[in-house]
């Protein structure tokens, strides 16, 4: 939620005075919250109170979608009319000011610049889509608000799972919009829009051309448009993806009062009870299905010829079983979304910390004596090393070497929620 809320404070300047460039201050002083940022908060406000009153607690059953439309209402209503002035779409603030407040057809992108909440408490795709429509519906119930707001929800909740950008890119495509462009290529034309069918798709871009949480709201703002809106939702779902380091975290905060805060420290802390995604997700849900896997691979080839170009020595490889390769795979984008682990210099990390880089010495480590770093470096060290020394990571594998490794890395984050 804070990313949708930062994308907001670094785009507040710009909404009306746009800045076709990456380059600029994230934060001055002339920055502030909007209404983008006051209705964020108003919809996790809305979550947390539906999941106590309906008591559902992680579980989002009937009796939670029963309740949560009602509490939208109360919340955006009762929060965002202490904010009369934040900039607020004059039909929003006419809804938000009535004494009979109805859906208004709208399709405008104030349904997705809010919804991140969605995304973040959300268990299951379907859940996400429930929770979305039920937020969504009490202003802006025209389909493509409905459509963007869920979305924007959808890539905020894969982002979260630790699904990689290609495939979030491909759910958006196949399900919603057609990204048949790049942010480059629209730069110069693009003009300010406040519908959710000329906004969202542009955001979502934004993240997926991406290579940090920062570059997210930076190549966002660089569209122009209605800046803060885009690079809300941006920010909602690159903070999913990439997380928020800890300095810019601190500096937006500074810009909230003291009752947004509240409820910001609320949801922080809400979230950690509820069970959000923890750091080591991507990596630890693979426990379960490396632990079924009988043999991880093979030797394949290495017949023997004289050496001749017609009788050519072949040298056996390691083949690879499909369970295997999709964890490397993952690893290797954990990676690249956490570079503060430094993990390129495993071999350094492992001698900072006394661990023999070596096969014996890693077997041997006490990994319950290890923190999340140093075991991380141990699992980049056989994928690495099995590169020139091929055979190291499937013993890995089947010595239940990286399966106790990833055991660690769930005891981690488990302590972390306490």
């Amino acid at each position: 939620m804070l990313g949708a809320i930062i994308g907001d404070i670094a785009g507040s300047r710009f909404e009306f005075d746009n800045h076709r460039s990456k380059e600029f201050d994230l934060f001055t002083d002339k920055c502030f919250a909007t209404d983008d940022s006051i209705m964020t908060l108003a919809v996790a406000k809305a979550i947390m109170e539906t999941a106590r009153s309906a008591g559902s607690g992680v579980v989002h059953d009937d009796a939670f979608y029963s309740v949560l439309g009602g509490m939208t209402v109360k919340y955006m209503r009762g929060i965002g009319q202490r904010y009369p002035h934040c900039g607020y779409g004059g039909r929003f603030h006419g809804w938000m000011f009535s004494r009979n407040p109805e859906p208004y057809n709208s399709f405008g992108n104030g349904a997705a610049m809010r919804i991140s909440p969605a995304g973040l408490a959300a268990r299951t795709l379907s859940d996400v889509r429930r929770m979305s429509g039920a937020v969504t519906a009490v202003t802006h119930n025209h389909p493509e608000g409905i459509k963007g707001a869920e979305a924007t929800a959808v890539a905020v909740y894969l982002a979260r799972d630790g699904a990689p950008l290609e495939e979030i890119r491909e759910a958006i495509v196949r399900d919603y919009y057609p990204l048949d462009f790049t942010i480059d290529g629209i730069r110069e034309t693009y003009r300010f829009n406040e519908t959710c069918q000329e906004t969202v798709p542009q955001a979502i871009e934004a993240v997926l051309e991406s290579t940090s949480f920062e570059d997210a709201i930076r190549t966002a703002i660089s569209v122009g448009g209605d800046s803060d809106t885009l690079a809300a939702i941006t920010g909602g779902i690159a903070e999913a993806y990439y997380g928020i380091p800890p300095d810019l975290r601190k500096r937006a905060l500074r810009f909230l009062d003291g009752d947004l805060r509240a409820i910001y420290d609320e949801w922080a802390a809400f979230t950690a009870e509820d069970g959000a995604i923890p750091r080591f997700r991507p990596l630890t849900r693979y426990i379960e299905t490396l632990s079924k896997v009988e043999s991880f691979g093979g030797w394949i080839g290495g017949e023997q010829g004289d050496g001749t170009p017609g009788n050519p020595m072949r040298m056996p490889v390691m083949g690879y079983q499909p369970a295997a390769m999709e964890f490397v795979e993952e690893f290797y984008r954990f990676a690249a979304k956490h570079p503060e682990f430094g993990l390129n210099d495993y071999r350094a990390i492992l001698e900072k910390y006394g661990v023999d880089w070596g096969f014996d010495g890693m077997r041997g480590a006490d990994v319950h004596a290890l923190d999340s770093r140093c075991v991380l470096a141990m699992i980049m060290t056989v994928i690495r090393v099995d590169r020139f020394c091929e055979g190291v990571l499937s013993s890995a594998f089947e010595e239940k070497m990286i399966g106790k490794w990833l055991e660690r890395l769930k005891e981690i984050d488990e302590a972390s929620s306490l």
